[in-house]
C-alpha cells in the first residue's frame, strides 16, 4: 500500500513539473570604487575614498499556462558593514522585484508587483542597473500589443509608509502616487514612443493639512537605425506644481552614431535640460527633472548632475562624443563631456559666473571572460572650472577623478522547460 501511494505521489509531482517551465539564476557583483572628485569637487583637507560594493542577487522565474511569476532578492552591502562575527545582516536584504503577470490572450496582459519600469533610452524612467540596488516600483501594469507595430502600457500606483487607520504624511522620497501612459509605434529600421507621466507628491502644510502636488512629464522619443549609422532624439516637457512654485521645464536630446569597421565606432550628441537661473524672479520652477531615468548613464559616469544632485537648479547644457572599439570578448569606449549651465549662476548672489562648469573624460573597458563572467573596468577625469566650485563647493585646483573596477558573474542555476 506504501508503495502504491509513493507512485501515486511521484505521478502527481511528475505532472505537476512538467507542465510548466522554471528558471533559477544568480548574480555576484563587486565593485572597488576610488571617489576623489566624484559627485562633487574634493575639498583642501579632504582624502579620496575607497570601498568595495556588492550586490548578490537569486532570481526565480516561474511559468505555467497563461500565469508568470517573478521573484529577485538581492543583498546589497559594502565590505565590512557588518562585523565578521555578528549573527545578523545589516538590513541588506530586499525584494528587488516580485510579481505576477497574467496575459489574458495574444494582446492583453496584466502585471501587479514590485517590478522594473525601463523605457527607451531610460532617460526618464530606467532600471538604473549601475547602481547595486537598482530601481524597481510598486505598481499594477496593463499591457496592449495587438501586433509588432503597437504597444501600449498603461500603469497606476499608490504608495504609503505602512498600514494606518488614519491618513499620516508620506515622507519618503518619492511620489505618492503615479499614473503613466507609454505608446510605442515600430517600424522596420525604427520606432517611436509617447509617454505621459503624471506623479503626485504629498507635503504637509501649515495646520498638519495634507496637500498632494502633481507634476506632469511628456514627450517623444524615436530611435532609428539605417545601415552603419544609427540614432536617437527625444524631447520632453514638464508643467504643473511642486510646493509653491508653478513648474515649466524642457528637455531635449541627440545622438548619433556610425560604425566605421567592424571594429571602430564614432558618436556626437547633447543635451539640453532647462534650469532655473538664480536671478530668476519668475517664481516658476524651470529646472528639468528626469525624475526616474538611468542617469548615470547620461552626462558623465563622475555623477555630477542628476544622480541625487543637481534637481532644481541652473540646468544643464552637454555636449560629448564617443569613440568605440571592439573585437571579439573585449571593447574600450572613450567619451568626453563638455559641461555648461543652462541658466545664469551667480557668485555671493551678485556677480554672473561664465556658464562653462568643465570638461570631463570617461573611459571604460569590459572583457567577457567566460559566458557567465564579465570585467570591467573605468576611470574618469574631470577638469572643472570655478563656476562648478559655485555650485558643487571643493577645490577646482585639486586633481579630480574617479577609477573602479567591477567582477559581473551571472550563472543560470537550473531550467526546467516543460
Amino acid at each position: 500500500m506504501k508503495r502504491f501511494c509513493f507512485l501515486i505521489l511521484l505521478m502527481v509531482l511528475n505532472q505537476v513539473i512538467f507542465s510548466q517551465n522554471l528558471e533559477l539564476s544568480a548574480e555576484i557583483r563587486p565593485r572597488y570604487e576610488f571617489r576623489n572628485g566624484y559627485k562633487s569637487l574634493i575639498d583642501d583637507g579632504q582624502e579620496p575614498a575607497s570601498f568595495v560594493s556588492q550586490r548578490s542577487r537569486l532570481n526565480i522565474g516561474f511559468e505555467q499556462d497563461k500565469l508568470q511569476l517573478i521573484l529577485r532578492v538581492q543583498d546589497v552591502r559594502v565590505w565590512g558593514d557588518v562585523a565578521t562575527n555578528m549573527s545578523n545582516s545589516s538590513n541588506s536584504i530586499a525584494i528587488f522585484e516580485g510579481y505576477a503577470q497574467y496575459n489574458l490572450n495574444s494582446l492583453w496582459s496584466f502585471k501587479i508587483g514590485r517590478q522594473v519600469l525601463s523605457y527607451d533610452d531610460q532617460r526618464i524612467m530606467g532600471e538604473v542597473d549601475w547602481a547595486q540596488q537598482g530601481r524597481s516600483h510598486d505598481a499594477f501594469l496593463i499591457s496592449f500589443a495587438p501586433n509588432k507595430k503597437h504597444h501600449l502600457d498603461v500603469g497606476i500606483s499608490v504608495s504609503s509608509q505602512k498600514e494606518t487607520i488614519i491618513e499620516t504624511n508620506y515622507d519618503v522620497n518619492n511620489y505618492k502616487n503615479m499614473q503613466f501612459l507609454r505608446y510605442a509605434y515600430n517600424l522596420d529600421r525604427s520606432y517611436l514612443s509617447f509617454l505621459f507621466l503624471n506623479n503626485g507628491f504629498q507635503f504637509e502644510q501649515s495646520g498638519l493639512d495634507l496637500v498632494a502636488k502633481y507634476m506632469q512629464t511628456f514627450g517623444v522619443f524615436y530611435k532609428v537605425n539605417k545601415l552603419k549609422w544609427s540614432g536617437e532624439f527625444s524631447i520632453f516637457g514638464q508643467t504643473g506644481e511642486l510646493v509653491n512654485a508653478n513648474i515649466s521645464a524642457l528637455y531635449a536630446g541627440g545622438a548619433l552614431k556610425y560604425n566605421v569597421s567592424e571594429d571602430w565606432q564614432i558618436g556626437i550628441g547633447g543635451e539640453y535640460l532647462s534650469g532655473t537661473a538664480m536671478d530668476d524672479t519668475s517664481g516658476k520652477n524651470k529646472s528639468f527633472n528626469p525624475l526616474f531615468g538611468t542617469n548615470h548613464k547620461f552626462n558623465g559616469f563622475m555623477d555630477y548632475f542628476y544622480v541625487g544632485n543637481h534637481i532644481n537648479s541652473v540646468g544643464l547644457l552637454d555636449a560629448y562624443a564617443n569613440l568605440k572599439f571592439a573585437r571579439k570578448k573585449f571593447n574600450l569606449t572613450i567619451s568626453p563631456h563638455l559641461f555648461s549651465a543652462a541658466e545664469t549662476v551667480l557668485l555671493d548672489g551678485t556677480n554672473k559666473m561664465t556658464d562653462y562648469l568643465g570638461t570631463e573624460i570617461d573611459l571604460v573597458a569590459n572583457y567577457k571572460l567566460q559566458k557567465d563572467i564579465n570585467l570591467n573596468a573605468g576611470y574618469s577625469q574631470l577638469f572643472a572650472s570655478n563656476t562648478m566650485e559655485v555650485l558643487k563647493g571643493g577645490n577646482v585646483d585639486k586633481t579630480q577623478n574617479w577609477a573602479w573596477i567591477m567582477v559581473v558573474i551571472k550563472p543560470e542555476l537550473f531550467s526546467l522547460t516543460k
